[in-house]
């Protein structure tokens, strides 16, 4: 069992539904307490829980429980540029950065957690030009050590296979014809499960999500080899 985090609460759930229907000013201003010992409070027992499993598996990650600056994304929205208005996120989420995430787009791990989805997992989302061309040309050059991460069994049965939206057609210097010309042609590289909101109201959850960091250890390792950080 893990200190300090026995589960979200049930109210957890209940917040994000009302939120939902009153994604508002006013309404989150009213119910700021309740999002603070609800929502805040239990995502920072969480992360903190975490910090020892992680370190277990990579020292180069960090677990920051602080609920502003640390591990936790902020509930508003950045509406600057965007359609929707809505000024607040509908989910809890933290992501688990590489130490050296703040200098360099790095692997990281995530979660988030809403009451019709839960979902956590790694890698590498988005990863901005150079960093997408060095991951690209490291599956290319070395599609034996690729092929060591995507058909393992374990990772297969886990999680399926390497999720992220991919070009239409393969991206110039790449052959057609490479037998990973699918992965190669990602632009982003990640893998995770899905899981239950009843799953994440125990203190069970920090086990298996710790379990799933720990079984994405080898495409971890093949990013952060590809992208020059330390794993």
């Amino acid at each position: 069992m893990a200190e300090g985090f026995s589960g979200f609460p049930k109210d957890f759930f209940a917040f994000f539904r009302e939120l939902k229907a009153h994604n508002e000013r006013a309404w989150f201003e009213t119910n700021k307490p309740r999002f603070r010992e609800s929502v805040q409070a239990p995502m920072s027992d969480f992360i903190a829980a975490m910090a020892p499993h992680l370190a277990k598996i990579s020292k180069q990650f960090v677990a920051d429980p602080r609920p502003h600056g640390g591990s936790m994304f902020r509930i508003h929205r950045d509406v600057r540029f965007a359609r929707d208005k809505r000024p607040y996120k509908e989910h809890a989420a933290c992501q688990f950065r590489h130490r050296l995430g703040r200098d360099v787009h790095a692997p990281g791990f995530y979660m988030h957690v809403s009451p019709d989805e839960v979902y956590y997992g790694g890698g590498l989302w988005m990863p901005e030009a150079d960093v997408l061309l060095k991951i690209r040309e490291r599956i290319a050059g070395k599609p034996a050590q690729w092929k060591k991460v995507v058909e393992d069994k374990t990772f297969v049965k886990r999680f399926g296979a390497i999720e992220g939206e991919q070009l239409s057609r393969p991206p110039k210097g790449f052959d057609g014809d490479h037998p990973y010309i699918a992965d190669i042609k990602r632009k982003s590289f990640v893998a995770g499960v899905e899981s239950s909101a009843r799953a994440t109201q125990s203190a069970s959850l920090v086990a298996e999500v710790s379990a799933c960091f720990q079984a994405l250890t080898p495409l971890m390792k093949f990013l952060c080899d590809a992208v020059g950080v330390p794993f």
